[in-house]
């Protein structure tokens, strides 16, 4: 089983129609806490809420799960570290897409719709180009006004603005969006530049570390 820690339950269904697109019969266990982002968002940032994410994940394993795959960019960070002596591969939806990028070219930009995103995915842009050995420029960027359409419920108008940003974006090599609430706005751009996005290929590697190995019950984690 794969449990996946979610901030919203807009992701619930994003990822059950991957699971059934990509990955029949994995089983997935969604974990929703939405208070988490609102307190990371605060003073005191990700590391405020550590212990939640600590919390959430043991639960996770004592529940079955092979491996926990964290849907929010802002602590996606948090939440590897809080695995790091969980028994299980726990993983950053973001981390995959992060590598494509570096992949794609040196010039990229990292839109995102709330700021608290912004460090979090431009360090881990650069970490995987420093794990390449590529030199990268990362350029950020916040959609204005975006967040409000979806704390509203209006999902449309969240995506058409996140669409805008995207088509506005010039002289890149790839276009990174930080949320995975941003994806669906991939469907909807006009512009030549690739525009990746994290649920599909997060998925992906979360699915790969739940399946069992020949070393034994659980996936190899990333980092082992």
């Amino acid at each position: 089983m794969l449990a996946l820690l979610h901030t919203s339950p807009v992701h619930v269904p994003v990822f059950d129609a991957l699971r059934d697109a990509h990955h029949p019969g994995l089983e997935l266990r969604h974990l929703v806490d939405e208070g988490l982002l609102e307190r990371a968002r605060g003073d005191g940032g990700p590391a405020a809420v550590a212990a939640d994410v600590r919390a959430l994940v043991d639960r996770a394993v004592a529940e079955g799960a092979r491996a926990v795959l964290c849907t929010c960019s802002t602590i996606g960070g948090v939440a590897e570290v809080a695995g790091a002596g969980a028994g299980v591969p726990v993983l950053r939806v973001d981390r995959p897409m992060a590598a494509a990028a570096v992949a794609a070219g040196p010039r990229l930009v990292v839109l995102a719709t709330v700021e608290s995103t912004l460090g979090p995915t431009v360090a881990l842009v650069e970490e995987e180009a420093r794990r390449a050995g590529r030199a990268v420029e990362v350029r950020s960027a916040l959609v204005a006004g975006a967040w409000e359409h979806f704390a509203a419920g209006d999902g449309e108008a969240y995506v058409r603005s996140v669409a805008a940003a995207v088509d506005a974006v010039g002289d890149a090599d790839a276009i990174v969006l930080a949320q995975a609430s941003m994806a669906p706005a991939q469907r909807m751009t006009s512009t030549a530049v690739p525009v990746l996005c994290s649920p599909r290929p997060g998925l992906a590697a979360a699915a790969g570390a739940a399946a069992p190995s020949p070393g034994g019950p659980q996936g190899r984690h990333p980092g082992a």
